[in-house]
């Protein structure tokens, strides 16, 4: 079949077999609860949780909405939180939408995580917590921000939406930092269709997340503030099929890694790893030499029906609702160049080459 005919993404998402998915709906019939923790939530919480190997497991609406609970658990509503510019918009947004004010550290240029050498620079007497992002699910320098943060006394919170999996130094990546959050958005590896999660690693926190996201109230009795960030059973549905298939799924990621890796590693630049890291394979991202190069590719690509996507751009740093601009030139540079390439578990090894044959032409 002419690949022409259909359009290829950067990311598709995975659809279990309908009856699996039909079998968890004739369950939600019977029981007739859709949502406020019904009993498929509360199965795939108790399943996410074993998988993850993690506690204080909470599955929410969205990733976004996961970031707001980490915030508004931890008191940060004001003062100032020190996170990357090299991330998805939403991190930014949640931080400004609790009422704090985003300090951007610029990246590791290898990495494309937050430089964590630069992190101490940035504290003032208004910091409360760093909000790092391990980007494409690449961990962080989690031994040096930990420090960093009990020599000050702040609050860390790892946004690991692209983290689902992956382990560092034979721990879950998201058991880290004083909460971790994770995206399950359709375009992840993992996908619930919407949602996401919130991982405490202290008790009372946790217990003050489960308040929060019903809003603030135990039947009658209101104790705080809180917002809706329930999940419905048809979200844990998919997330309960999809469990079945995370390992199979990450196997058919790393073929086509492999592929791309055979095809064009040598002349292309790619974020280096982080060691003693067991990666899950969410994204392949390139680094090109200039904006032009990659304007010039993308059009080429667009010629063939094939879109990737630009993860991430533009730098957080320059927002145009942003109180002031705050320099951050690798991240400014290198989110104009980056280029996240079609992945996903069925994409056809001749999408790859076609693709491979523009980039290297």
């Amino acid at each position: 079949m002419d690949h022409k005919s259909e359009r290829i993404n950067v990311t598709k998402a995975f659809l279990p077999p309908i009856e699996e998915y039909n079998s968890y709906l004739k369950k939600i019939w019977q029981n007739n609860q859709l949502t406020n923790h019904g009993p498929l939530l509360k199965e795939f919480e108790k399943e996410a949780s074993e998988y993850l190997d993690v506690e204080n497991f909470h599955f929410v609406t969205n990733g976004t909405i996961a970031l707001q609970l980490a915030l508004r658990s931890l008191d940060i509503t004001e003062g100032e939180v020190i996170t990357t510019p090299f991330s998805y918009v939403a991190t930014t947004s949640a931080i400004l939408w609790e009422g704090a004010k985003p300090v951007y550290v610029d990246i590791d240029p290898e990495t494309l995580c937050i430089d964590s050498d630069k992190i101490e620079a940035a504290i003032t007497e208004k910091t409360k917590a760093i909000l790092p992002v391990h980007v494409f699910g690449n961990p962080c320098d989690i031994e040096a921000i930990d420090k960093i943060a009990k020599k000050h006394n702040l609050k860390i919170i790892y946004d690991g939406a692209h983290a689902f999996g992956v382990k560092y130094k034979n721990k879950p990546l998201l058991s880290h930092g004083d909460i971790s959050i994770c995206s399950f958005h359709s375009t992840k590896r993992f996908h619930t269709i919407e949602g996401g999660c919130v991982i405490a690693k202290d008790k009372k926190i946790s217990d003050e997340i489960e308040l929060i996201k019903k809003f603030g109230h135990i039947g009658d009795d209101h104790y705080r503030l809180g917002i809706n960030a329930k999940a419905s059973e048809y979200q844990a549905a998919m997330g309960l099929c999809n469990l079945k298939y995370i390992e199979e799924n990450i196997q058919k990621r790393k073929e086509k890694i492999e592929i791309y890796n055979k095809l064009i590693s040598n002349q292309m630049q790619r974020p280096k790893l982080n060691k003693e890291t067991e990666y899950t394979f969410a994204y392949y991202p390139v680094v090109l030499e200039s904006e032009e190069k990659l304007l010039d590719i993308l059009n080429k690509l667009k010629n063939e029906n094939i879109f990737p996507r630009r993860y991430f751009y533009p730098s957080l740093n320059t927002l145009p609702y942003i109180d002031k601009v705050q320099d951050c030139p690798i991240s400014e540079d290198i989110s104009k160049k980056i280029l996240c390439l079609p992945l996903f578990e069925d994409l056809e090894e001749s999408i790859i080459n076609k693709i491979c044959e523009i980039l290297k032409s």
